[in-house]
């Protein structure tokens, strides 16, 4: 594998560094180590592209974009087996929410890239003064590309975290370097071979790696990158925020959460404990969005945990690749570690621990048996921070005053969740919830939403239109009518 700067598939300074199954702890392969002048370079070689390809007609824009997508889904297959063996997503999450996702996204750009950028404005009478004579000035606004966008993606979805932020930048007019999370990067080179084929000029998409660190940090500080998107823990968006403060470069933040989910005494208790239960298998708890904070109204308390340990009962750990099996492996053999001190944290701060059966018995492989910890208080490390794995807290509460400063009292706001059988309860509720969305007795999303977090959940909001205007500048243009 090699990095890929400048149109070229370039020979690493660094070298190769392993990239490890998480599910059989085998080598899966072996992913490049960028210099930090490589990591430069990339950014220059994007900086060099930008004039000529935010000049692109959006018809030009679009149907390249149309074009990936069509190829990434010619190879689904092979992209959702790589991606299984480098994040150990279950096959259906490597198929449809992974590879298809990543599809789906390009499509949904080709056609943003058509979006008209133009805002009419009111025109405006101007007396006389000492500006010059009475008159009227017309006004529009035009959104334009931000110029160089420094993608830096999280591992828990190595295909559709990059093309949600690589797809849309594109289509505004903006040119990429990707730095993908050093776990899992092979998916995002499998992702650039088909941008190359789907005839993005060179310079266009740029893809460095590194092991550590040191990559990251070079393209974020590099003098020609413009922007910086970031999706990972609050604790390195905080870093890159330093940097960007400096330089007053532009940041979309898509940071940690610890999503509330509010259970009301006369909710649906069979769909609350459906939407509580992805926690554990989906992407194994590796989530931001998921429901791990579980706010609990003591009249329905007693039966959600019953039903929640029913639902832990009848879950599959063990090989992402074998049928049936609900819960993989999480990314790594240190991560796997910090979650199970969290669980053994919430049983030194009082919390009951209910577990289910054990990891499976192969030896290797970073598995997590999923935990429900029950009978906890606010003021729990477990309850305040981000664990990131197969884990659950439940937090009882008497009404609704207690139920929405529970849930207002974190560090975070990225989504939280809403059950309760009276509509109206349930939005005004919703309306008071600091977090940049809410679910109402749903855990789904609409991808046209806007997403992004509150507090230190994030800064900014992507998705549908929105992350058009994320990846664009607003321009006044006046002119005398």
């Amino acid at each position: 594998m090699r990095l890929f700067i400048g149109g070229e598939w370039v020979e690493p300074e660094g070298g190769h560094y392993e990239v490890v199954n998480p599910a059989t702890e085998e080598v899966v392969g072996l992913a490049p180590e960028a210099s930090r002048r490589q990591a430069y370079e990339a950014a220059a070689a994007a900086k060099e592209a930008f004039g000529s390809w935010s000049r692109t007609r959006p018809e030009e824009r679009a149907a390249i974009l149309d074009r990936a997508a069509e190829v990434i889904a010619r190879d689904a297959e092979a992209h959702a087996r790589l991606a299984q063996a480098e994040s150990g997503a279950t096959t259906g999450t490597a198929r449809a929410m992974q590879v298809a996702v990543a599809s789906a996204r390009f499509r949904r750009y080709a056609k943003g890239a058509l979006e008209p950028v133009e805002q009419p404005l009111p025109p405006q009478i101007s007396a006389a003064g000492p500006m010059g004579p009475a008159g009227v000035l017309g006004a529009v606004a035009v959104r334009r590309p931000v110029g160089v966008v420094a993608c830096i993606t999280s591992y828990n979805n190595p295909w559709a975290n990059p093309a949600g932020k690589v797809a849309p930048a594109l289509a505004m007019g903006n040119t990429v370097v990707v730095k993908p999370a050093p776990q899992d990067p092979l998916s995002v080179y499998a992702m650039a071979r088909a941008l190359e084929e789907a005839g993005t000029p060179p310079g266009v998409v740029n893809v460095v790696t590194g092991a550590g660190a040191a990559v990251g940090e070079a393209v974020v500080g590099s003098p020609d990158v413009d922007m910086v998107s970031f999706t990972g823990s609050t604790a390195v968006g905080q870093r890159i925020g330093e940097v960007c403060g400096r330089e007053v470069k532009r940041q979309l933040m898509e940071l940690g959460g610890k999503g509330a989910a509010l259970v009301f005494d006369d909710a649906d208790l069979d769909a609350a404990v459906r939407g509580i239960g992805t926690t554990f298998s989906f992407y194994s708890g590796q989530i931001c969005t998921a429901p791990t904070r579980v706010l609990a109204q003591r009249g329905v308390y007693g039966r959600l945990v019953e039903r929640l340990t029913g639902y832990l009962g009848r879950l599959r750990v063990g090989d992402p690749a074998e049928v049936g099996t609900v819960v993989g492996p999480v990314i790594s053999a240190a991560h796997r570690d910090r979650v199970e001190g969290y669980v053994e944290l919430g049983r030194e701060e009082g919390a009951r621990v209910i577990r289910h059966g054990s990891p499976p018995e192969y030896g290797k492989g970073f598995y997590v048996a999923p935990a429900l910890l029950v009978d906890c208080a606010g003021d729990m490390r477990v309850v305040r921070e981000e664990i990131f794995g197969p884990v659950v807290v439940v937090v009882p509460f008497d009404d609704e005053e207690e139920g929405v400063a529970l849930a207002n009292d974190s560090d975070y706001g990225l989504i939280d969740y809403v059950w309760s059988g009276d509509v109206a309860r349930a939005f005004r509720v919703a309306g008071r919830l600091r977090a940049g969305g809410v679910g109402v007795n749903t855990i789904g999303r609409n991808m046209e939403a806007p997403f992004g977090g509150f507090k230190k959940s994030g800064v900014g909001r992507d998705c549908g239109s929105y992350a058009l205007h994320a990846y664009s500048e607003p321009q006044a243009l006046v002119w005398p009518g």
